[in-house]
């Protein structure tokens, strides 16, 4: 017996299952260890059904004694199938039997019960534990860190190492993990130091684990230093790596470390592609993505969700939307993050109409519509002006209990504001039962793209009182509201404190927002040295705002150089050169008028007539400068008549003796 036994064990151990099933259903006499041998076979193949078959068929059989070893290939089974009933059971005979005073049974149940979600029912048995040994405290701590309990996770670790139980890899690894979740740095660090103490700092498992611990808590330089001790750095190193090169905005890196992982013979699996499209996206490079693509396809990953989600991103911001649609529609399955993502590409796009479409699809088909799928809608329908799509969401949102959501609540905010409702802006704003400052921003550019200038800077100085900090953004619109108030000194204290105070480096946002504050003020020689020493290459944006207030300043010379810099950028720019003609025309330069016309046509250049549109009743109505094709255009032309003659103005003049061409 005990030959056959070995000889079972053995093809179980190299994973011959089947030989190693057809030889006990052969066996004349089967003990104990026979059977536990087998239906542990099963449970390390995870087949925990066939498992739990032969455990119950080893239950009738006469003589058999249940022990402690076969109580705990069941509990195992019971764990990896989610079988809490036939767990409990087994609980209960454990008590009786007082099995459960086994270590290896007591270790069993802990683990089963956290695996199935009981999270208070294995802390209870632990507690009740008499003797603990690694496995029982890895058994706990596991179960507390995958149900999302990072912070007990580590106090039970800590009573651990306390109680003097001896550590192995997998326990320092999940405590590691349990430090990644919460955040808690100091926490990791003094598990690194224990690590290098036990020895366990060349095991690849708590280096790979060490290094998303230091990438999660923000020290992409620790995780550098770590992959370079690596020997024989695994799939899981390079991932890492890769994915940090990613969040630190090195995407080239990313690609490079992905390409010198391929020549070192490591495979890579669907989370180390995702890694690489999404620094092929950042970098919008299609080319390289498109190959990644193909070779994901021959491998057969691009069913993996990861891979998928991440090929939609790239795709759309390549602008390829078509093909982002194609990668979605031929998707099998499809999470929140496939709809979200889906609908975010069209919203941010512009495409209102398709955005919501795919809003509808997902209501029928896909899960529950989260906070970014219905904050994406809400910022479409508010750049595009659609205030009863809007209010539509918004009914939705509160239908759903989503209304609170810092992002949704910013997101209506936003909305209504650029809807023209700053009524309903305001009120939802001061609706809000917490604060948070992308509510309190989204408010303070609401103002400010409306001219109330006062209301945004009052707004923006009771921040600090209530606890929060202003970020890029809210400086983005309490600069804009200095800017449409002419407040240059103010807007200047603003940019100062923001660098000074609050240690945030300014964009080119900022610097065009100061650009945009000095030329309304007329101080045209400031705003142009702003442009030519700021820490940026100066693009077409900020020399277009210096040219339009040279010509409302009529200043000539500087307006020739900002139109030089931004056709040099730009040869083709039709508004550049009207706006340089209309500044010449104004001091009668005629000729250098003349010249420019003569310049437009030689390269073919013609400016697009101005349109608007708005909407009524849901129906779509726009206006080209000069066109009377509208069914209701002498309607429409009247009442601009009335308008203008009360207003003592020449809004009907589409051509003024200063201005060359509209």
């Amino acid at each position: 017996m005990l030959d056959l036994n070995s000889e079972l064990k053995q093809l179980v151990k190299c994973c011959q299952l089947h030989k190693a099933r057809q030889m006990f259903d052969k066996m004349p006499h089967r003990d104990e260890v026979s059977w536990t041998t087998i239906i542990a076979g099963y449970v390390n193949s995870s087949d925990p059904f066939e498992a739990l078959i032969l455990f119950l068929n080893l239950w009738i059989q006469p003589g058999l004694q249940k022990d402690q070893f076969m109580i705990s290939v069941a509990l195992k089974a019971c764990a990896l199938g989610m079988n809490i009933y036939f767990g409990k059971s087994l609980h209960g005979f454990s008590v009786k039997s007082s099995l459960v005073d086994s270590v290896f049974v007591s270790s069993s149940l802990v683990d089963m019960y956290m695996k199935v979600g009981k999270v208070e029912h294995g802390c209870k048995v632990f507690e009740e534990m008499e003797t603990r040994n690694v496995v029982s405290w890895t058994s706990i701590i596991a179960g507390l860190v995958h149900g999302g309990y990072s912070i007990e996770g580590l106090l039970y670790f800590s009573e651990m190492w306390r109680s003097k139980v001896g550590c192995d890899s997998y326990a320092f690894a999940i405590a590691l993990k349990a430090s990644a979740d919460s955040n808690s740095l100091d926490c990791g660090k003094a598990i690194h130091t224990q690590t290098i103490k036990q020895g366990f700092d060349e095991s690849l498992f708590v280096i790979n684990t060490l290094a998303s611990m230091y990438n999660k808590c923000g020290k992409p330089s620790y995780v550098m230093r770590l992959f370079q001790k690596m020997r024989m750095p695994d799939v899981v190193s390079w991932t890492t790596l890769i994915t940090t090169y990613v969040q630190m905005g090195e995407e080239e890196n990313a690609v490079d470390a992905f390409r010198r992982m391929r020549k070192s013979g490591v495979s890579a699996n669907q989370y180390t592609f995702a890694a690489v499209i999404s620094a092929c996206a950042n970098l919008v490079v299609k080319e390289w993505g498109q190959q990644i693509h193909g070779h994901v396809l021959h491998l057969g990953l691009v069913d993996a969700l990861s891979v998928s989600n991440s090929l939609i991103t790239l795709y759309s911001k390549c602008g390829m939307l078509t093909s982002a649609s194609m990668v979605f529609c031929s998707m099998a399955i499809k999470d929140i993050i496939s709809w979200s993502t889906i609908i975010a590409v069209y919203s941010q796009a512009g495409y209102a109409k398709e955005a919501f479409d795919y809003l509808s699809w997902m209501r029928r088909e896909g899960p529950k519509p989260n906070e970014f799928a219905l904050a994406s809608l809400l910022s479409v329908s508010g750049s595009m002006a659609l205030l009863e799509p809007g209010k539509q969401v918004h009914a939705h949102v509160l239908c759903i209990g989503l209304d609170h959501e810092a992002m949704v609540h910013s997101a209506l905010i936003s909305m209504y504001s650029k809807c023209g409702s700053l009524k309903e802006a305001s009120k939802i704003f001061d609706g809000t039962k917490t604060n948070d400052i992308i509510s309190w921003t989204a408010m303070i550019n609401g103002y400010a793209e409306h001219g109330c200038s006062q209301k945004a800077i009052h707004l923006f100085e009771k921040i600090p009182s209530i606890g929060l900090k202003p970020d890029y953004v809210t400086f983005i619109g309490v600069l804009t509201a200095c800017s449409h108030a002419g407040l240059v000194d103010q807007g200047f204290h603003y940019f100062m404190s923001m660098i000074d105070e609050y240690r945030i480096s300014p964009s080119k946002e900022h610097y065009g927002c100061m650009i945009d504050v000095l030329c309304r003020a007329g101080r045209l020689s400031e705003a142009e040295l702003m442009i030519r020493s700021m820490p940026f290459c100066s693009d077409d944006v900020v020399w277009s705002t210096l040219l339009r207030a040279c010509r409302v300043h009529g200043d000539v010379d500087r307006g020739r150089r900002a139109a030089e810099k931004i056709l040099s950028l730009d040869p083709n720019s039709a508004g550049t050169h009207i706006t340089l003609a209309n500044i010449y025309a104004a001091k009668g330069r005629w000729e250098e008028v003349a010249y420019i016309r003569k310049l437009m046509k030689s390269k073919g250049v013609i400016k697009e007539p101005g349109w608007s549109w708005i909407n009524v009743n849901d129906h779509l109505h726009s206006f080209v400068s000069a066109d009377q094709s509208h069914l209701q255009s002498e309607d429409i032309i009247a009442i601009l008549k009335l308008l203008s003659s009360r207003r003592g103005d020449s809004l009907l003049e589409t051509c003024s003796s200063e201005d060359v061409e509209d």
